[in-house]
């Protein structure tokens, strides 16, 4: 189970080191990128049954994100209606982005960030 979940990871994680270095494309736009492209590989069923594949080493990397927001909305939708586009991803993800917006802060405090020029 953690060989496949590196190996995957690892290989998402390259693929996309390979991209920022060989394209002129910012780091913001890739990060846009790898969610909407876990969105649409939810949306196809493709980002499933690599997730029941790797685990951990689908779900960690940012298009991981992607298809979690997927899957809340998809799942709100079912439950809720209309609606559920608006809150299924809120929903879904709000524990991983409370979690990052936390310790990013603490890791402001105890580190002094500076903003590249």
């Amino acid at each position: 189970m953690f060989l496949k979940a590196f190996l995957v990871g690892g290989l998402i994680c390259g693929l996309i080191q390979i991209l920022m270095d060989r394209t002129k494309l910012l780091p913001g736009r890739i990060m846009v990128l790898l969610v909407c492209l876990g969105v649409v590989g939810g949306v196809l069923g493709l980002y499933k049954p690599l997730v029941d594949f790797a685990g951990a080493g689908a779900t960690v990397p940012l298009s991981g994100f992607g298809y979690n927001l997927w899957e809340g909305v998809k799942g709100a939708v079912n439950e809720e209606g209309f609606i559920g586009i608006f809150k299924g991803g809120f929903d879904a993800s709000a524990i991983g982005i409370s979690a990052s917006l936390i310790f990013s802060y603490l890791a402001s405090l105890i580190f002094n960030p500076k903003m590249k020029k």
